[in-house]
């Protein structure tokens, strides 16, 4: 069996919200590539050891705040990685190439337009990916629908999913300029057939239910759309990442009255199926945002609801 190797990673970012890459020598694996900086977890030592250490000896900089963003297990032809991201938002010092590798702070939306490993690829979407995805309440009145949604957004909400009985194009015109006007990202949660009827509307996603999902051969979008997927149990998750989902939903974490009769994950278990993942995933299934820091701690993205965001005047994705 090939042996794993261990990789605590550093995505630092500055008072303006720009992020820091690093260039790969050209003598090492993936050479010449950007990268998150970070390295090897060494025996014995812990990730926060070994992310401190690393970024003290790669950028002369002292972290002061980390909180976990992803962790992905990447297969390449002649290794494989696990990688332990965390987010640095907090640290002291002036940040430099301190091996002699050239570093850049860029924007986050600015971080396709770098040539990265590909097992980086999560964590830029994971970087773009809010904390909260709010899924839209059943609403064929269409002033309701659009007040609930504008009072949501102009709170905080930066990732929506619209999800009705049946989408109409009134609906996703008021979401779409309604989301566009806030910066939010709106997803349309509905069978890939009947998505295509809707690709006038520019700046939309792709959200799948796992029906659809297990009916797929292949990534049903282009890679400039964001794609996503509801999952419930680990072969869903293996087919949402082998057809190419960028995050997905995992439910139910927790008991809820909508769903009465569906068996709760738990903590633990979802902990475990999250670890089984290559992409963002949100939590959802009884969430609020007082549950945002706790799916954190368990290696997720963020939730997923709709009760605590849809109309709420508390609403936020941060």
């Amino acid at each position: 069996m090939t042996k794993v190797v261990h990789v605590a990673v550093g995505v630092v970012k500055n008072n303006l919200g720009h992020i820091l890459i690093a260039k790969r020598p050209l003598d090492v694996h993936q050479g010449g590539l950007w990268e998150f900086p970070g390295g090897k977890v060494e025996a014995g030592e812990t990730l926060t050891r070994a992310l401190v250490r690393e970024l003290r000896e790669e950028l002369a900089i002292e972290v002061q705040s980390i909180e976990p963003l992803i962790q992905i297990q990447h297969n390449y032809s002649d290794k494989s990685v696990l990688l332990d991201v965390c987010l640095v938002d907090g640290f002291t010092g002036i940040a430099q190439g301190n091996e002699g590798q050239p570093i850049r702070w860029v924007d986050t939306a600015d971080l396709n337009n770098y040539d990265f490993p590909a097992a980086n690829s999560p964590i830029i979407t994971a970087l773009q990916l809010p904390n909260v995805m709010m899924i839209t309440g059943d609403e064929s009145d269409l002033a309701v629908f659009e007040h609930k949604l504008k009072s949501s957004l102009e709170h905080g909400v930066k990732l929506v999913q619209l999800r009705q009985p049946k989408l109409c194009q009134s609906q996703i015109s008021i979401a779409q300029q309604a989301c566009q006007a806030t910066g939010a990202q709106l997803q349309l949660n509905c069978a890939p057939e009947e998505f295509e009827k809707f690709k006038a509307f520019d700046g939309v996603g792709l959200h799948l239910a796992s029906r659809h999902l297990m009916a797929l051969a292949k990534r049903p979008v282009s890679l400039d759309v964001l794609f996503g997927v509801s999952c419930h149990n680990r072969q869903e998750i293996q087919q949402a990442q082998t057809v190419g989902a960028d995050y997905l939903l995992l439910s139910p974490l927790l008991a809820t009255r909508s769903h009465p009769d569906a068996e709760p994950l738990g903590w633990q278990a979802f902990k475990e199926l999250v670890a089984s993942c290559k992409v963002p995933v949100y939590a959802l299934g009884g969430m609020r945002p007082e549950h945002v820091a706790q799916v954190k701690v368990s290696g997720a993205q963020g939730v997923a609801g709709i009760s605590g965001w849809w109309g709420s005047l508390t609403a936020s994705s941060d």
